[in-house]
């Protein structure tokens, strides 16, 4: 399969840090300047920048987007930053945000949004990850990492999945520890779920790895990146990674496709 640039969203002044998608026509960023940004698909195939979100007080590191409900016909963003606050945004008023979860310590890292359109799961530098209402209440602190926690799933509403840089991912349940998964041998980055019962997970070691969240094993190893992997997305059975490589490969049923 033949892939090509389609659009360039350009109006950050630094590094983009995030990015996440509402649909196929809208995608929230977020920089180091200290924003995010909304677009929206305008005419020609390519998008057009809609507003600003501004309401961190430093970088913000991560973002996810909560389904559409009956409240929220549009969504809601979650936006999480170097002030360990987590910003809740109606993409429709933008001015200020619907809510402000607080209770990390230090950078919030990684935001997982949940299906139901009210529950987001975060981690952060503090070593925690946490479980949020996102009308505010923080349901569960997942403690256990021993270092940063870089990458957090939903897997269902009950099974939290994270990652971090003490080279482990997690699986919870309710709050609770059911399985702790090893095998990288580098800070694990980033996590995406295979389907209703596996999760992907990529690292510093420059792997991809595939696991049984319920039997506690590795199914699959996915090696091609030349150094670090930085993120990994699955979708329709097709999980895409990027690295510090500047790739961007695409596997399907574990081989890599491009």
């Amino acid at each position: 399969m033949a892939y090509r640039l389609s659009a360039e969203l350009a109006a950050h002044t630094d590094d983009v840090r995030g990015i996440a998608a509402q649909g196929s026509d809208m995608v929230v960023t977020v920089s180091r300047d200290g924003t995010g940004r909304i677009w929206r698909r305008a005419g020609g195939g390519g998008f057009a920048e809609d507003s600003v979100l501004a309401g961190h007080t430093g970088f913000v590191s991560s973002v996810a987007v909560l389904p559409a409900t009956d409240e929220h016909p549009e969504g809601l963003v979650a936006t999480g930053g170097m002030d360990a606050t987590i910003c809740v945004w109606d993409p429709r008023r933008t001015g200020e945000p619907v809510a402000r979860l607080r209770g990390h310590q230090q950078n919030v890292c990684a935001l997982a949004a949940g299906s139901d359109g009210r529950t987001l799961v975060s981690g952060s530098w503090d070593k925690t990850a946490r479980v949020w209402d996102v009308g505010g209440q923080c349901t569960h602190t997942l403690a256990g990492h021993a270092q940063a926690v870089w990458g957090v799933l939903l897997l269902d509403a009950r099974t939290v999945v994270t990652a971090s840089a003490d080279r482990l991912v997690r699986c919870w349940q309710d709050g609770r520890l059911t399985q702790t998964l090893e095998g990288h041998t580098d800070c694990v980055r980033a996590l995406a779920a295979v389907d209703a019962s596996r999760v992907a997970s990529a690292a510093n070691d420059g792997t991809v790895r595939v696991w049984d969240v319920g039997a506690g094993t590795c199914t699959r190893v996915l090696r091609g990146h030349t150094s670090l992997v930085y993120a990994v997305a699955g979708s329709a059975g097709v999980l895409a990674s990027g690295g510090e490589d500047r790739t961007v490969r695409v596997w399907r049923d574990a081989r890599e496709e491009a």
